[in-house]
């Protein structure tokens, strides 16, 4: 990526926005990366009840609260350490999941369950990995240490906050004086929002996310987090700001765009859909492969930033030079409560429902697939052998952990009314409970039912077929749950 924008630089001396860097004098080119990460904490053999966790979310009540007893204690000695390893850790706070914990008689917390967050200096992409992973391993240790369990399930939960883990990537310019200029920043801050390298990463980013997805969210747990109504990005799509003077604030998108009007080395492409079990060395990759396809169609283009700007925020169906017709890229307004579903999948594309879908996005987009291999960097190998990995990890989970999950769960829904004392209600719903613990479990001669119909798609290989069940099956387990819960919730003998 280096190599190709120096070129860009010297066959384009002057690139629009960085009018007021002379190519000459840059010594190298710098890529800085950083990742944020979420996890959930709690005490060991409790949990708390899912509506209690649900409510606390809605009324805010967890979020940047301070944080009390044996977890405050483990999170300090968190950042301790971490400043220790040299991370140079930036912050640990709660974040929005999570309920009040309690004290038992001998002073101790019990019944912990909360979201936490700790984020660290960013650093070069090898080294902001290898950062990922080191900590991890002092979060999980040091709360252990102090009798807490960590979680970093992307979605852990179900109907709660997941945890993602934000990555932030930039390109900056060490001059050989040694001053730093940032490439994504325009000379005039107030006047523009990004350079013309800078619209490109971002364009770049978006346009071919499709076959960048599968490497970000390649499990049944990344894909459960990417849900409408948790600030987890679902559509291909960005916000800038209202204008350049007022900095974008959209929780609600894929690929956030981060500005301070004080500090121009600040601005940075926040991609908000990475989970803590991300690859992090893959996903740095592809998006800086990403970024370099934007980059070079918008500084070869020769175009102004106002008409980047105008690329970036055209309508679906306007024809633009390198976006595609057919698509809608920036959105100042909540993507979840300004739009139906129908007309976000419209705008922004449909969102895959399955691993499946995701990893068919391989063969769907061979021009897309083609950005991330430009180099011989991400080889057709390696994405050909991730794709095998993931498919397996996916039929593994669902024959061996999903469906027996689910199984146990329709087994343990057991009829509860009093024959004596249950009224028509009752009756009504424990009919079709039976109807949906059948359908989901239960086979006859003439129809096998979804848990058996999953198997046998799997043994066949036929994987569009097991994609459509999944779905089907997770549907069915949801409606089955918020019927039995009301149904309980109607017994009082």
């Amino acid at each position: 990526v280096e190599k190709e924008i120096m070129d860009l630089f010297a066959k384009h001396p002057v690139i629009a926005g960085l009018e007021h860097v002379n190519p000459a004098e840059i010594e190298k080119l710098l890529f800085t990366s950083a990742t944020e990460l979420e996890f959930w904490v709690k005490t060991p053999r409790e949990d708390a009840p899912l509506e209690a966790l649900s409510s606390s979310q809605v009324m805010q009540e967890q979020y940047w609260q301070r944080t009390r007893g044996n977890v405050r204690t483990a999170l300090e000695q968190t950042i301790q350490t971490l400043e220790l390893y040299g991370l140079e850790p930036e912050m640990g706070h709660k974040e929005c999941g999570g309920v009040k914990g309690q004290i038992d008689a001998a002073g101790h917390m019990t019944h912990v369950m909360e979201q936490l967050e700790v984020d660290w200096k960013f650093s070069s992409g090898v080294q902001t990995a290898d950062n990922e992973l080191l900590a991890r391993i002092i979060v999980k240790e040091i709360f252990r240490m102090n009798g807490l369990e960590v979680s970093f399930q992307a979605k852990p939960i179900p109907g709660v906050a997941g945890s993602g883990e934000h990555t932030h990537v930039g390109i900056a310019a060490k001059m050989k004086n040694g001053k730093i200029v940032n490439l994504f920043s325009p000379k005039d801050m107030h006047e523009d929002f990004l350079s013309a390298i800078g619209y490109g990463a971002l364009m770049g980013l978006l346009k071919n996310y499709e076959v960048t997805n599968p490497f970000i969210s390649c499990t049944i747990d990344s894909l459960n987090r990417l849900k409408p109504g948790f600030e987890a990005p679902v559509c291909i799509v960005t916000s800038l700001g209202l204008s350049p003077d007022n900095p974008s604030r959209n929780r609600t998108i894929l690929a956030g765009l981060i500005r301070d009007l004080d500090n121009d080395k600040a601005t940075r492409i926040e991609m908000r859909s990475p989970n803590p079990y991300t690859n992090t060395y893959i996903a740095i990759a592809a998006f800086y492969l990403s970024c370099l396809d934007g980059i070079k169609a918008c500084v070869e283009s020769g175009k102004d930033l106002k008409a980047l700007e105008k690329e970036i925020s055209k309508k679906a169906g306007e024809e633009g030079f390198y976006l595609d017709t057919d698509r809608q890229y920036r959105t100042e307004e909540d993507v979840f409560e300004d739009f139906s579903a129908e007309e976000r999948s419209k705008l922004f594309g449909e969102p895959p429902a399955t691993v499946w879908e995701n990893l068919c996005a391989f063969e769907k987009y061979p021009e897309k697939v083609a950005v991330l291999t430009q180099g011989n960097i991400l080889k057709k190998e390696y994405i050909d052998s991730f794709m095998q990995g993931a498919l397996i990890r996916w039929k593994t989970e669902l024959l061996t952990r999903l469906i027996p999950e689910n199984y146990q769960a329709v087994i343990d829904m057991k009829r509860l009314h009093n024959q004596e004392t249950c009224t028509d209600c009752d009756l009504a719903m424990w009919r079709k409970i039976q109807n949906l613990r059948a359908k989901l479990a239960k086979d006859s001669f003439e129809e096998k039912s979804i848990f058996t119909a999953i198997r046998r798609a799997v043994a066949e290989g036929d994987y569009d077929t097991v994609s459509k069940l999944k779905v089907e099956m997770g549907a069915t387990m949801e409606e089955l749950k918020t019927l039995y819960h009301d149904y309980k919730q109607n017994i009082i003998d």
